[in-house]
């Protein structure tokens, strides 16, 4: 039997015999009172030393940097040397091939074109930019609906590039149906010069009729009391005058150079080339004259069956006929926009469309901030509107000018979507510029990665003097 519990006068309990005396249920294990002091101490102190530490001011903006720096180093700085390195070596199996790459960049007939434009570009948009930016500043300034206009400048700038691309593309299409800009030439040059009622038009019997320009001669003279047949064809039918009726030979008249103009073809086919068939409508209102010596003698209008009668001429001379260039004057065409020799200007002017809006915003904040008094000073000592603005606003502007011109030519060097939008295939070569041909001849089928990393070594040494600029306005101004 066990002993019974025993009382070790401390109100607790033990059991007899092994001398075990077991706790309270739920008490600490023992030892467990000291390592909780120790932890405490230790927590204290820890406590204490994190009291006493302040970090610099120079840790703690370290700490800020170091993502920033991660990432400026995985993207900028690790891609400039990768692309410092990989200009020296040629294609992928050729290995290192030294400055191959650049002397082959400044040979190539395509980079030449490709820097020639880029030199184009940075010498014309970023000034015509700020200039026109700097003229709508100072308008806004004086108009009442300011707001609406700053927001239709600047609106392109909320276009993506290759949206304003495809758009300007429209714009330019040779087709005045199409193209914005030839359809506006085309509403100019039709009230001063409307096409012809007959355009196209072609002798039936080329040996009769001999082309001048747009207008036609008889190869023969013929004299007065004479009759001619000048048949034509290639005229749509839709195009002869609904009202024109049969054509019929003409009778003629004494001291009168008769004849009949008309269409050639019979409908349904069949006739006889240089005779009136059944069907073939004559050609009314065509300028017909008796030519001699190259000397208009006399002039007459066909009718609707196609006749006409020159009157007043002497019997016996003989005279060659015109048909006069009016009415058979094709309607205007359309202007090449985007041939070779234009293609680069029209880029530009797409490119000034877009950002004269960015540098307007930016030239209004400046000329906002001018002092009004000084002008109004100027204005009181006499100074005429022009003088004010050339001698007082464009001097105080001058800093943000500045700011928005290097802006531009750091910009313009890199250009890229428009120039590779914009012109059509057969005149892209011409429009060439350096960041196109460095995609190009990387990725644009040429795969030479070591040619396209030396242009773009290139073309980042071209940008450095812009941003050390700006840097270094930046630093004076602070």
């Amino acid at each position: 039997m066990s002993e019974p519990a025993k009382d070790d006068g401390n109100g607790r309990q033990g059991r007899g015999g092994n001398g075990e005396q077991p706790g309270p249920v739920g008490a600490a294990p023992a030892g467990a009172g000291w390592l909780a002091t120790a932890g405490g101490a230790v927590a204290t102190l820890g406590r204490t030393r994190l009291r006493g530490w302040r970090p610099s001011r120079w840790t703690i903006a370290l700490l800020f940097l170091i993502p920033a720096l991660v990432f400026l180093g995985v993207l900028v700085v690790y891609p400039i040397f990768f692309s410092v390195v990989r200009s020296l070596y040629g294609t992928p199996g050729q290995g290192f091939v030294g400055f191959h790459n650049y002397k082959a960049m400044f040979t190539d007939p395509t980079t030449l074109t490709a820097i020639k434009n880029n030199a184009i570009w940075v010498a014309v948009a970023p000034t015509l930019a700020t200039l026109i930016g700097l003229v709508f500043a100072v308008v806004t300034e004086r108009v009442k609906l300011r707001t609406a206009f700053k927001i239709v400048i600047f609106m392109p700038m909320a276009i993506s590039f290759l949206s304003a691309g495809v758009i300007w593309r429209l714009v330019y299409e040779q087709d005045p149906h199409i193209g914005l800009a030839n359809a506006g030439i085309s509403a100019i040059v039709d009230v001063f010069r409307p096409p012809g009622q007959y355009p196209n038009a072609t002798p039936s019997q080329p040996q009769l009729l001999k082309a001048q320009g747009y207008a036609f001669d008889t190869a023969s003279s013929h004299a007065a009391d004479t009759t001619v047949l000048l048949g034509l064809v290639g005229i749509r039918p839709s195009l002869v005058p609904s009202n024109a009726v049969q054509a019929r030979p003409a009778q003629a008249q004494p001291g009168a150079l008769a004849g009949t103009v008309w269409l050639d073809f019979k409908p349904g086919g069949g006739g006889t080339a240089g005779a009136i068939d059944p069907g073939e409508r004559g050609l009314p209102g065509i300028a017909v004259e008796a030519l001699q010596n190259g000397k208009s003698m006399g002039s007459a209008k066909t009718a609707l069956d196609g006749t006409f009668f020159i009157e007043g001429l002497d019997p016996g001379v003989k005279y060659a006929v015109q048909l006069g260039s009016s009415a058979f004057r094709p309607a205007y065409g359309g202007f090449s926009w985007l041939g070779a020799a234009l293609v680069t200007p029209s880029i530009i002017v797409a490119y000034i469309w877009i950002w004269a809006g960015f540098a307007m915003v930016l030239i209004a904040a400046g000329l906002a901030a001018i002092p009004r008094d000084v002008l109004e000073a100027a204005r009181v000592d006499g100074a005429s509107e022009w003088q004010v603005f050339r001698k007082v606003t464009v001097p105080l502007l001058m800093p943000v000018i500045l700011v928005v011109l290097v802006t531009l030519v750091v910009n313009v060097l890199k250009i890229f979507d428009l120039v590779i939008v914009i012109p059509p295939e057969s005149t892209q070569a011409q429009a060439n510029v350096i960041a196109l041909q460095m995609w190009r001849v990387s990725f644009g089928g040429g795969l030479n990665q070591g040619l396209g990393s030396a242009l773009a070594v290139f073309l980042f040494i071209l940008i450095v003097p812009a941003m050390a600029f700006n840097v270094r306005r930046f630093r004076s101004e602070t």
